[in-house]
């Protein structure tokens, strides 16, 4: 079975324990984003990241020029619940 195809089945099988109404409000607001254009600022592949600074887990400003200056940097972002 391919990435796509078990993609797919991942969405079908999610989309089986969402309750029809909840599944139609979050199909729609999936399409008011697509039509309000904010996909034209979204990165493509190979574009360039701007600039930034986060902090760092004691609390210490780290900027992205400063690590890509060491190297590549990867970021990764996930959706807390702490």
């Amino acid at each position: 079975m391919s990435l796509e195809q078990q993609l797919a089945a991942i969405r079908e099988a999610a989309a089986k324990r969402v309750p029809p109404e909840r599944r139609a409000v979050m199909q729609r607001a999936t399409a008011d984003l697509r039509a309000s254009g904010i996909m034209q600022g979204v990165l493509k592949v190979g574009d360039r990241m701007p600039d930034f600074s986060l902090l760092n887990a004691a609390g210490t400003p780290v900027s992205s020029a400063a690590l890509l200056a060491k190297g590549p940097l990867v970021v990764s972002t996930f959706r807390g619940s702490w």
